[in-house]
């Protein structure tokens, strides 16, 4: 399993929750500061966290996204 935190800028309110809808997202809250919300994301192969990222940057009102893969 590969994880990974997605930083998302974007002022809608419910970004948060409209996140969590993505299948491969499994928790998603609104934060304080730069971004507005993070996205904690478990996959099988980490050439699947750029095609979430895609989905996430194509959610209406998304201004753009910072992404950190798990090291180990």
């Amino acid at each position: 399993m590969v994880k990974a935190v997605v930083l998302v800028k974007s002022p809608k309110k419910l970004i948060a929750a409209r996140l969590r809808k993505i299948k491969a997202i499994y928790d998603s809250f609104p934060v304080s500061g730069q971004f507005d919300a993070v996205a904690l994301i478990d996959v099988e192969q980490l050439g699947e966290i750029k095609n979430i990222t895609s989905l996430i940057q194509s959610i209406s009102g998304v201004e753009r996204t910072e992404t950190m893969v798990e090291v180990q």
